[in-house]
């Protein structure tokens, strides 16, 4: 799994090219920052500046400045018996105020634990972060091959079902912007990956759902993905596991219903209706 989360984490964070656009009221060495702090992913305990510079795509010197001073505000801790960093107790103080707003975790772990057990899988909850799928939700069947995901963990957007369902969920014109972005960071795959991404939306539209089979970490998967409103980010939910046991038809044919009635019944209360 460390395999895979790394992989993912060596993505480098994107973002508006906001120098190329002349963008006066964008701080370049804050996004550089915020760069660094993103490039960790749940599976990294400590990373080296070498290791920094390669996943933020920035020289060493650079990356050396940024974790000196992330370090002197507590976002990152030196290890000296290392030479790296890891994440400091700053980074998790906002993490904690993040998911303690999304009551929709706390709302959906009955539902997601009966799936979880029906499906033999693993079922998360995510929501976009730059290029990804941020896990802030997960619950593994006791009788699963598990895919290890944990509250954390960074998942592909352009290759995962959780990722193309939130790409389905967006208006047109944000997911033709966003595409655009994961067209330059996937520019040897694109075609591949942009042919699948389209029919992954159109396979939302039609069932609500959308699968990626064997894509990512050789699992299948199958995804939906809602609006909890607020101005809360869009919400995917997954169900994931062995491709032996979640073969197509029976993602389509007996998780999707499963799937869909729990996204239902977790978006009747955000709509001030009974949760039922």
């Amino acid at each position: 799994m460390k395999s895979e989360e790394a992989t993912a984490g060596e993505a480098a964070p994107s973002h508006p090219q906001a120098e190329e656009k002349q963008d006066r009221a964008f701080v370049v060495a804050l996004a550089r920052g915020l760069d660094v702090l993103s490039c960790f992913s749940a599976g990294d305990d400590i990373l080296t500046n070498t290791e920094i510079a390669r996943r933020c795509k920035l020289s060493k010197s650079n990356v050396a400045h940024l974790t000196h001073t992330l370090a002197q505000l507590g976002y990152l801790t030196h290890d000296e018996n290392y030479p790296g960093y890891r994440l400091g107790t700053a980074t998790i103080a906002l993490g904690s105020a993040t998911l303690t707003q999304l009551d929709i975790r706390r709302m959906a772990m009955p539902l997601m634990k009966e799936l979880a057990e029906f499906a033999r899988a693993d079922v998360s909850l995510a929501v976009r972060e730059r290029l990804s799928m941020f896990c802030i939700q997960t619950c593994r069947s006791h009788a699963a091959l598990t895919l290890g995901l944990d509250i954390g963990s960074r998942i592909p957007m352009a290759t995962s079902a959780m990722g193309r369902a939130c790409l389905a969920m967006m208006p047109q014109a944000e997911r033709e912007e966003l595409q655009e972005r994961l067209r330059e960071a996937e520019e040897m795959r694109w075609p591949e990956i942009v042919a699948a991404i389209d029919a992954a939306v159109v396979e939302f539209q039609e069932s609500g759902c959308c699968v990626s089979l064997g894509e990512w970490h050789g699992a299948n998967e199958i995804a939906a993905a809602f609006s909890p409103g607020d101005r809360l980010p869009i919400i995917a939910v997954g169900v994931g596991g062995s491709a032996h046991n979640l073969t197509p038809d029976y993602l389509r044919n007996e998780i999707r219903p499963r799937l869909l009635e729990m996204v239902r019944r977790l978006t009747y209360p955000l709509r001030g209706t009974e949760w039922i």
